[in-house]
């Protein structure tokens, strides 16, 4: 029964751990782009699924203790706190872990340049529009990719 809390290392290691591989799959998803994390779809499901599943150990060092997972859980949630705080302090720090909003269409017209830093491509530009019940690139005057990989619109229709 005392196996079940008896942990394997000092009680900071689990923080230290789960802090690197926090900031590390963080970064990563950061740059996994913002239409993956609004547009999870099957495959980027799978790959969250598998990412947490591979780091589990470089967090744990293998002890499977009952305490070991507190410390963990709390550092994690911790850490989350942490980062939205920042975010909702600093304009810098926000840039930097949420990134910033992508214009898309302009007056009206399709910005190419910054459909391809996105990796979006037309069509997959027009099924977000369709979403939001817009059915004809005509009808918009803006289009912003926001940080969290929705799509917000200004119709022409809504200008004074």
């Amino acid at each position: 029964m005392n196996a079940l809390w008896a942990l394997s290392f000092p009680w900071w290691h689990f923080i230290l751990r789960g802090t690197i591989v926090y900031v590390a799959v963080l970064l990563l998803l950061r740059l996994g782009g913002k239409r993956q994390i609004g547009q999870m779809g099957a495959g980027e499901f799978v790959a969250i699924l598998l990412v947490s599943n591979a780091v589990q150990n470089a967090m744990n060092g293998g002890d499977n203790s009952i305490t070991a997972g507190m410390i963990l859980a709390a550092a994690l949630i911790i850490l989350s706190v942490a980062f939205a705080y920042l975010t909702y302090k600093s304009r810098r720090w926000a840039n930097l872990l949420e990134g910033k909003p992508t214009l898309l269409m302009h007056e009206g017209k399709v910005l190419h340049a910054n459909l391809e830093k996105e990796l979006l491509n037309l069509h997959e530009l027009k099924t977000m529009m369709r979403r939001q019940g817009v059915h004809d690139l005509n009808e918009v005057s803006e289009a912003v990719l926001e940080s969290d990989g929705q799509l917000s619109l200004i119709k022409k229709s809504e200008l004074p």
